[in-house]
């Protein structure tokens, strides 16, 4: 039998399962026999067919969830700048240091000297009571909040200080005994020593409390979460409470009071009187201005995504460089006017005038009676709350 002098395509049957199989195409001059060849065929190889193709689509079957859509689940613009400028301007809306005049409220007329025994007190207090004393005290702060603070501005510190405390609360609690110690212990157990074993409590005592897959919230976490929880929402909440109700007038007359009698050792109590109200003073400024120069920077609606990453940086330095231009210029104007009203350098010659208003008999009574109350009662709950 013979063929066409045309070419022939021949394919191979070991590798027909590809999608595009290989072909040869074998040329001859004169005749082809099927079992004598006088010439060696050439085979030529296209490229192109090995490049494999992956083509990937969303299933629709009944137990497959669609993920074609899966890009719109993923968060856009999270750290954006003008979200990142709105939020700063934001939270220095109402700082902790800003005093409140109106309207006036029980803490108004209560005297700075026993606020600051209430300070001391309440960071003392946590530290050692009981857990149930710790979130008593929480409970009461954020109650008398309520009813000191204008609605705007509780609600706004009440929100971060209970987010901060509740981070501590949560890091704290599963990492401070939440892994178990890889170490075994090397005490064998009492069968191997003939010993009887150790019975069970009688009451129900268990250390680990609750476990969360490889970390666990034993009683020690437990006690120092709500240590620092309640510690950390004590000392921001009743700070606010009393920079809100007290003038820094007032706050330097009562610390004076204090420190007066280190004086007589040489204890620098007229400087450090004056860098408080001078310290007082200025915190205003800086939450101001932080605040004004970004509220700039938004109200000139700047096209962010057409800025470049150096361009993005270089508007927050420059925000950044404002902000200290600004607070040096305050500071230059204080030393002014410092200057012009006497002041060379001696605190000690140099008259500070402190502010004249006198608190309420019967409001501090009652202050100092609940503070005597919250000593005795942190004092009795270490021996009946075990």
């Amino acid at each position: 039998m013979h063929c066409t002098h045309s070419p022939t395509t021949a394919t191979f049957p070991s590798l027909s399962s590809y999608h595009h199989p290989f072909k040869a195409l074998i040329s001859k001059r004169h005749h082809f026999s099927p079992s004598y060849s006088t010439l060696i065929p050439h085979l030529s190889l296209t490229h192109k067919t090995l490049r494999p193709t992956i083509r990937c689509t969303a299933s629709d079957g009944a137990g497959a969830a669609d993920t074609g859509d899966w890009h719109k689940w993923l968060p856009k613009n999270f750290f954006a700048p003008e979200k990142v400028l709105k939020s700063i301007s934001g939270a220095t809306s109402s700082p902790i240091c800003q005093y409140i005049s109106s309207p006036s409220t029980f803490l108004h007329s209560v005297d700075p000297r026993i606020k600051l025994a209430w300070l001391v007190t309440l960071v003392i207090v946590p530290a050692r009571a009981h857990i149930l004393m710790r979130g008593g005290l929480v409970v009461y702060l954020a109650l008398l909040s309520v009813w000191i603070l204008p609605r705007r501005v509780w609600m706004d510190q009440l929100g971060r200080v209970a987010l901060l405390s509740g981070i501590l609360f949560i890091m704290l609690g599963l990492g401070a005994d939440g892994v178990p110690p890889a170490v075994q212990s090397r005490t064998p157990p009492p069968s191997l020593m003939g010993l009887p074993n150790l019975p069970a409590s009688l009451e129900g005592y268990s250390y680990l409390i609750m476990k969360f897959g490889p970390l666990q919230l034993t009683r020690k976490g437990l006690s120092v979460a709500t240590t620092s929880a309640s510690l950390t929402f004590t000392i921001f909440q009743s700070a606010s409470l009393c920079l809100a109700t007290t003038t820094p007038e007032q706050l330097a007359f009562a610390l004076q009071w204090f420190l007066l009698p280190l004086a007589h050792f040489g204890a620098p109590v007229a400087e450090v009187i004056l860098t408080l109200l001078l310290s007082l003073r200025f915190i205003n400024m800086v939450f101001d201005e932080v605040r004004i120069v970004a509220l700039g920077i938004v109200s000139r609606r700047i096209n962010w995504q057409q800025l470049t990453v150096v361009e993005t940086i270089d508007i927050f330095f420059t925000y950044i460089r404002r902000i200290f231009k600004n607070l040096f210029g305050h500071a230059e104007q204080i030393t002014q006017a410092m200057n012009v009203r006497g002041f060379r350098g001696d605190s000690k010659s140099h008259k500070i005038y402190f502010s004249s208003e006198s608190s309420t008999p019967m409001a501090n009574i009652v202050s100092l009676s609940c503070l005597v109350g919250l000593m005795g009662a942190a004092a009795f709950s270490e021996y009946v709350l075990v």
